[in-house]
C-alpha cells in the first residue's frame, strides 16, 4: 500500500459517523450533563435533547413520537422484541435468513417449548411467498413473527408487508416483527405501510454512534421489560439515558431523512458501475441478488473457483468482506447463501461489497482494479 487508507466497501458492518452528528453529540460529552430523570435545568435541559431525538427517529419510521424506546443497540432490540412479546409456549415463525440477534432469541424459545418455523427463501434471497402461505396456513395459529427487512449480507429486501398481511389472514393476533437494522436510512421505511408491530432500528448503521438502538412498539402493553429497574422508556428500557448517543441517533435519522432519496440513487447508480466493472473482468461472476431488489448500497457476488477470504487478502488497497460482520472470521459457507439454494463450491467466493456516503466514482474504479488485479493473480 501507499499509505493511504484503504477503500471503504464495508458499510453494512458499521458506518462512519458524520460530521454533523459528531457536532450534534459534542455538547453533551462536555458542558451539558444533565440526567433527563432529574427535576431541575439541567435535567430538562437533557429531557428535551433526548425528546427531540425521539421524534426525529419515529419521523425516520413513519411513527407516533410515543412508539419510539431507546435501547442500547439491535441486539438488545430484537431480544426484547422477541423474548418480551413471549407470552408461553407458541407458535413462532422467523425467515430462514435472520440475523443471529434474531436466531439466538428465537432458539432460546424453542428450547421453551415454542414451535420455531423458518420461512424459506428462493434463489433470489427473498421468501418465497408461495411456500410461505403454505407453511403459514398449516397447524396452529402463528403467536409471533419475525421477518427482517433487509438482509444484512445479502442485501436482499424481504416482502415484509405481504408477509404481515398474510401471516394476519391466519392469524389476527399475530406479533410481528421486522429488524430494520440495515434497512432503515437506506430505503423508505413506514411501519403502517408494512403493518408491523415491532420494528428496530439501529444507530451505527446510519451514520450514527454504536451502543444506541431504537424499537419502535406499536403497543407497549404487548411486551414485558428484558431488564428491571427504573421507569426509564415507559418502563421497557430501565437505566439512565446515555443522552450524548440519543442525540446522535437523533441527528443520523434527521440526516437519512432529508437526503434518503437523492443518496439511494446515487449509491445505487456507483453499484451498477462496480458491478459492471467487476463483470467485465471476472469470467463467471455470480450475481448473488439481482439490483432491483436489493438495498441501493450493496452488491453481492460469488468469484468462482476462489475464496472470498483470499481474493481480499490479495487486495489490501480494499476494506470489503466476505459476508455478516457477526461471522468474518468464519470459514464456513454462508448460511444465508445455503439458504438461497448457492452451491457451496459457489458460495466460498463470496463478496458483500457495501457502499456508503463517502463512496464516490474515483474510489469505486480503484476498488475495481483492486479486486480485478487480485483475482488475476490467483486465477
Amino acid at each position: 500500500m501507499d499509505g493511504r487508507p484503504p477503500i471503504y466497501l464495508d458499510y453494512n458492518a458499521t458506518t462512519p459517523i458524520e460530521p454533523e452528528v459528531r457536532e450534534a453529540m459534542l455538547p453533551w460529552l462536555g458542558e451539558r450533563w444533565g440526567n433527563p430523570s432529574s427535576g431541575h435545568a439541567y435535567g430538562a435541559q437533557a429531557a428535551e435533547a433526548v425528546a427531540a431525538a425521539r421524534a426525529e427517529v419515529a419521523a425516520l419510521i413513519g411513527a407516533p413520537v410515543s412508539a419510539i424506546v431507546f435501547t442500547g443497540g439491535g441486539t438488545e432490540a430484537d431480544n426484547l422484541a422477541l423474548l418480551g412479546a413471549a407470552r408461553g409456549p407458541g407458535r413462532l415463525v422467523i425467515s430462514a435468513v435472520e440475523h443471529p440477534a434474531v436466531d439466538a432469541p428465537a432458539a432460546a424459545l424453542a428450547a421453551q417449548g415454542w414451535l420455531c418455523e423458518r420461512l424459506p427463501v428462493g434463489a433470489d434471497g427473498r421468501v418465497d411467498l408461495e411456500r410461505a402461505a403454505a407453511l403459514v396456513g398449516g397447524g396452529a395459529e402463528v403467536a409471533l413473527a419475525s421477518v427482517i427487512l433487509a438482509q444484512n449480507e445479502s442485501g436482499a429486501i424481504q416482502p415484509v408487508a405481504e408477509l404481515a398481511a398474510m401471516i394476519r389472514r391466519r392469524s389476527p393476533g399475530a406479533l410481528i416483527h421486522s429488524d430494520a437494522a440495515q434497512a432503515v436510512g437506506k430505503i423508505a421505511v413506514d411501519v403502517d405501510a408494512l403493518g408491523v408491530d415491532l420494528l428496530t432500528v439501529v444507530s451505527h448503521k446510519l451514520y450514527g454512534p454504536a451502543g444506541i438502538g431504537a424499537l419502535y412498539v406499536r403497543d407497549r402493553a404487548a411486551l414485558r421489560p428484558r431488564l428491571l429497574g427504573g421507569g426509564q422508556e415507559g418502563g421497557l428500557r430501565p437505566g439512565t439515558e446515555p443522552v450524548a448517543l440519543i442525540v446522535g441517533l437523533g441527528a443520523a435519522a434527521a440526516l437519512a431523512r432529508r437526503t434518503l432519496a437523492a443518496e439511494g440513487e446515487r449509491q445505487r447508480g456507483l453499484r451498477e458501475r462496480l458491478w459492471g466493472r467487476l463483470e467485465a473482468a471476472i469470467p463467471g461472476l455470480h450475481r448473488t441478488i439481482p439490483g432491483a431488489i436489493a438495498l441501493p448500497n450493496t452488491l453481492h457476488v460469488c468469484v468462482p473457483g476462489l475464496r472470498g477470504a483470499d481474493l481480499l487478502s490479495r487486495a489490501p488497497a480494499l476494506a470489503a468482506s466476505v459476508g455478516s460482520a457477526c461471522h468474518s472470521h468464519d470459514d464456513a459457507v454462508s448460511g444465508v447463501l445455503g439458504a438461497m439454494g448457492v452451491p457451496a463450491s459457489l458460495a466460498r467466493g463470496a463478496l458483500r461489497l457495501s457502499l456508503g456516503r463517502r463512496s464516490d466514482a474515483a474510489a469505486i474504479d480503484a476498488a475495481a482494479d483492486a479486486l480485478i488485479a487480485a483475482w488475476r493473480s490467483l486465477a
